[in-house]
């Protein structure tokens, strides 16, 4: 199991070779190879008897993101023209720091802070990808270093799959949450509830965090190569490797049985279809709708001579009445009713991974929700708004765009539709690897659609 903190290790120090040296996109290395085994690198870590060091090693990923971020900053040639998200961005991230600061809600200050930094630190990785130097980035490398990642994480769960057990079941996970989160062992394998299904399945994670990170690695996953492989005029030209790491994000988001991304990832291939001008695909989802449609209505009128396994699952989602599906909706009630009552919010640290940590949790399992109740509707309706823009920004620039530009275009593009309905069900913006690579690459959109504009600005040294 030393092979995880190895990578880890590994990945850190490559990141800061490669940013001492000027590339700062080298930040990726890390992001990619190191934050996708973040968990069970630390788990690991701590299962050989090195909790000590553990603190340092959770903070990597902070040091290095404002450590780029500084260097970008110092860096710049020209003063940037801001987007209207940029502004938006900022006036969230202001918005928050203020409720962090002020003595608003029962959590006290360093409490505040923590839940500031789980709730709006990818914001600062967002400004990273905002200014780094759009040029010397090769995002096909990075795009590449992705699927081989995919293709990886494929490989563990095959294993697990052999042995049909949990990874996490060897690494310490389950010790390594109890010490650092007050989390106890649950579900019935004895390592949290995530990994366990209403049927009795097993839900599978790979190297990942848990199930729910799995599957949305799967929705970057399918949203890169679509990007990777796509080509200026639409065509897909799509290689072996390309091939198997399609292959193995399917067989991801299908054993780690998330239902809300396994939703979305149809959503995406949907959406790229319509983009693309597929109609061959849209044809063959369209009848894949229609068959599945009356599959499930064959399904109900099993239902009576089956209560198991399956058909259980489908139709206990589909009615709302399997305990996942009760258990979201009772969080999705009482995070309402908190926003209603207390429109102005409760406070950080209030709703939330924090909030569970401190065991005074109010709502939660949605991400919208848990802005709503922790910092106010105000708080809620600037996050939305992001949303909504840089969709709309990458449906106007896409068809305008060419080589890497239009790639990272589509990649942004498809990620935050295919988000979309998983952050309904839980806290998306809690894992740093799903988090910060879905807002880097943001940032990385916005700095190539302004890079034609900033050129026509002063350079930064006349000021």
């Amino acid at each position: 199991m030393f092979i995880f903190p190895l990578v880890f290790i590994c990945s850190f120090v490559m990141a800061v070779r490669e940013i001492l040296r000027g590339n700062t996109s080298g930040l990726l290395l890390f992001m990619i190879f190191g934050l996708s085994i973040y968990t069970t690198t630390m788990s690991v870590t701590f299962m050989l008897g090195l909790k000590s060091i553990i603190p340092t090693m959770q903070f990597f990923k902070e040091a290095l993101i404002f450590g780029v971020l500084l260097l970008n900053l110092a860096n710049l040639k020209y003063r940037p023209r801001f987007h209207l998200i940029d502004y938006t961005i900022m006036a969230f991230l202001l918005y928050l720091i203020l409720y962090a600061l002020l003595p608003i809600g029962e959590q006290g200050l360093f409490d505040r802070l923590i839940a500031l930094k789980s709730t709006a630190f990818y914001i600062m990785v967002y400004f990273v990808g905002r200014t780094i130097d759009a040029k010397e980035i090769y995002i096909n490398k990075y795009f590449n270093y992705l699927v081989l990642l995919t293709i990886a994480a494929g490989a563990v769960l095959v294993v697990e799959l052999l042995m049909y057990q949990q990874l996490q079941l060897r690494t310490g996970y389950a010790e390594y949450n109890y010490y650092f989160f007050n989390a106890e062992p649950s579900g019935q394998y004895g390592i949290s509830t995530t990994f366990d299904s209403d049927s009795g399945y097993r839900r599978f994670a790979s190297f990942f965090t848990n199930p729910l990170e799995l599957a949305a690695a799967s929705i970057i996953s399918l949203a890169v190569i679509a990007g990777l492989y796509t080509t200026d005029n639409n065509k897909l030209r799509i290689n072996t490797v390309g091939m198997l790491g399609l292959g193995a994000s399917f067989l991801a988001i299908l054993f780690a049985l998330s239902r809300a991304p396994l939703a979305s990832y149809f959503v995406v291939i949907y959406v790229y279809a319509l983009l693309t001008k597929r109609k061959a695909i849209t044809h063959i989802i369209h009848l894949g709708f229609c068959v599945v449609a009356i599959y499930v209505a064959y399904l109900f009128w099993q239902f009576e001579q089956n209560h198991e396994g399956i058909i259980q699952i489908l139709v206990n989602t589909i009615d709302f009445s399997d305990p996942s599906s009760i258990g979201h909706l009772q969080q999705w009630v009482e995070g309402v009713l908190a926003i209603i009552n207390n429109p102005m919010g409760l406070g950080l640290g209030s709703s939330g991974r924090v909030a569970g940590t401190l065991g005074e949790n109010v709502g939660g399992e949605n991400q919208y929700i848990i802005i709503g109740v922790q910092a106010g509707i105000i708080a809620l309706l600037l996050y939305l708004c992001i949303y909504v823009m840089v969709i709309r920004t990458g449906i106007k620039w896409l068809p305008k765009l060419k080589g890497k530009e239009r790639q990272v275009c589509l990649a942004v593009l498809l990620i935050k539709i295919g988000f979309i309905i998983p952050s309904l069900t839980s806290e998306f913006e809690g894992s740093a690897y799903i988090s910060y690579i879905n807002w880097f690459l943001t940032g990385l959109l916005i700095n190539m659609i302004m890079k034609p504009m900033i050129t026509q600005t002063k350079p930064a040294d006349d000021h």
